[in-house]
């Protein structure tokens, strides 16, 4: 199913209308070419071009479509038309002159089984008798030579005068295109597992890059290495018989989605997750707005909150709902890419669950708090520190897919947001967000798993959770001494969060005493009656205090104290009543 999907979306982008975001046709790919060497009609070199630009503190070569290349470990195995200094000019860069004399041989016997039409190109010509008549001595008084010796970078050719290289040129192509068809074969009793149509197997598929954490030179989704992973005496490829046509487009589609500059990839944990729909459409956009990573936390909520808007007005009913969507989570596993998760279902069903997945997030905020949180900051926000280092590696992956199937989320989130509050005596707002959400979806998903209603996304006095009151309580007691002694270093927070929110039976009857002693320092005597009366109201849906809290009562405890917090900021002082309307 999956080589499925992106063998149709590569399909889709090899016809895009818009040749910036075509994909290569087959027999090409992309890549990053530094140096060119510029010839004359008659073979002599003229320039060594270098194609790098600065992009802030990087240097990064112009790409170019160009033969695909040899997937090759040990052995020589030369690229067509370009390749590192060692195999293209012979330069030996590493002290090693015979290998670097068979990598060239090898590379000049490509050139030499070009299909008879590409032979006849001028500047195929014209790279036949720069080896024939001047070679790698020739380039020695260039500036850039001594680099060249010292990278062993990749390089090509082009004709002077021509903006496309020599590979680019159209009777290299079109002789090119001819040579490397794809070898299918009416009589093969092998079938290809993506187009179903009979098919030589590839044996070994292009690597896949991008993926964050693998290695720099790519790994693969398909492969077959040791015997043990054979059957049938097959080897490598044909035990999973993929076409060259189709192994070259999946991959080709997989490595365009994961590239840098992509704008259907974001970073999940340690899932490299990429998204695309089955036909165009401006979701694609939108689903990395809805959990990519952004630098300003508002940077996207316009877009969000368009779609949102399409959402609740049937935008995404009809025709246009019924286009699949397809989301893809990878992450590294030594030589290999493991898959982390696969969702993939029609548009209506995701933008419904995107709809509620705001939903759950949905709470009271202060004026700095962004709208639509990211995934990421919701993440990083329940990790030691804060950083997104300490995020537990596959707790990203296990939040998408619960997203995306609507299903409850990891009981460890919730432990972490829970944790992470106790730890700094602190419920920040991303971390109520995130309690509210696990508490809310876990009680939609399992509706006997407890008796409690859903949270509402500000103060609700008629919930009657004991976990919720206590939680309360505890932030009014903590108000009553922040008005009674303004300025103090440290109020009850710092020194018994953490005990009333885990036992609250050992740390209540305590904070209660403290608190008439502070309720009598306030010289507004209208204002501890207020006090006292919201004290009494909490109370009286409490019959004792628990010895202990559940994880999920301490999370309400948690979203208890958070909502009366917020309802303290947004409600005048000089109220008569604790009680107001969030702003």
């Amino acid at each position: 199913m999956i080589l499925q999907a992106l063998y149709d979306y590569y399909q889709r982008k090899a016809v895009d209308p818009d040749p910036a975001r075509r994909l290569p046709a087959f027999g090409f790919e992309e890549k990053e070419i530094p140096f060119i060497i510029e010839l004359a009609a008659d073979g002599r070199p003229l320039a060594i071009k270098d194609t790098r630009r600065r992009e802030g503190k990087k240097t990064q070569a112009r790409r170019y479509l160009v033969p695909k290349g040899i997937k090759r470990a040990s052995g020589v195995a030369a690229n067509l038309l370009w390749d590192t200094a060692e195999y293209a000019l012979g330069a030996d860069t590493r002290g090693k002159p015979e290998r670097v004399a068979e990598q060239h041989a090898a590379f000049r016997r490509q050139l030499a089984n070009l299909p008879g039409d590409a032979r006849q190109d001028m500047g195929i010509a014209a790279i036949d008798a720069f080896y024939r008549g001047y070679g790698p001595a020739a380039l020695v008084d260039d500036p850039l030579w001594p680099e060249i010796l010292e990278t062993n970078p990749v390089l090509t050719f082009r004709l002077a005068g021509d903006d496309d290289l020599v590979c680019q040129r159209p009777q290299v192509v079109a002789g090119l295109a001819a040579s490397v068809g794809d070898a299918t074969s009416a009589g093969s009793d092998t079938v290809c597992l993506v187009t179903g149509r009979p098919a030589t197997p590839e044996r070994l598929h292009t690597a896949i890059k991008g993926v964050w954490g693998a290695q720099s030179s790519g790994a693969n989704v398909v492969s077959f290495n040791l015997d043990a992973f054979t059957s049938f005496n097959k080897a490598q490829g044909s035990n999973a018989p993929v076409s060259p046509a189709a192994a070259f487009a999946y991959t080709t589609a997989l490595n365009h989605l994961l590239d840098r500059g992509s704008r259907q990839r974001i970073q999940v944990g340690d899932a490299s997750t990429v998204f695309w729909a089955q036909k165009d459409d401006p979701f694609e956009d939108a689903f990395a707005a809805v959990f990519g990573e952004q630098d300003d936390a508002d940077a996207h909520s316009e877009e969000i909150r368009a779609l949102l808007g399409a959402i609740q007005s049937g935008q995404f009913d009809g025709g246009r709902g019924e286009n699949a969507f397809y989301v893809l989570g990878l992450a590294p596993n030594a030589a290999r890419i493991a898959v982390r998760f696969w969702h993939a279902e029609p548009l209506h069903v995701i933008a419904g669950r995107i709809r509620a997945w705001f939903d759950d997030l949905l709470l009271v905020r202060g004026p700095n708090d962004p709208e639509f949180p990211s995934l990421f900051r919701l993440l990083a926000a329940c990790a030691v520190l804060r950083k997104a280092d300490n995020i537990p590696p596959n707790l990203g992956g296990d939040v998408m897919r619960a997203i995306l199937a609507g299903a409850a989320f990891p009981a460890s989130w919730l432990n972490a947001a829970v944790q992470r509050g106790r730890a700094e005596q602190n419920v920040i707002y991303l971390r109520a967000a995130v309690i509210k959400a696990c508490l809310n979806r876990n009680l939609r998903c399992h509706p006997n798993h407890a008796l409690d209603k859903e949270l509402l996304p500000m103060l609700d006095p008629e919930n009657h959770s004991p976990a919720y009151r206590l939680g309360r309580l505890f932030a009014t007691l903590e108000k009553v001494q922040e008005e009674a002694s303004p300025g103090l270093n440290a109020t009850i927070r710092e020194r018994y969060y953490g005990a009333a929110s885990s036992t609250p039976v050992s740390v209540f009857t305590t904070l209660l005493r403290l608190k008439n002693h502070h309720l009598a320092k306030l010289t507004n005597r209208g204002r501890a009656i207020n006090f006292e009366r919201l004290i009494g109201e909490i109370m009286g849906g409490l019959s004792d205090f628990p010895r202990h809290l559940t994880l999920p009562e301490q999370g309400r405890f948690a979203l208890g104290y958070y909502h009366q917090r917020q309802d303290f900021f947004s409600t005048p002082a000089t109220s008569e009543s604790t009680q107001g309307e969030t702003k």
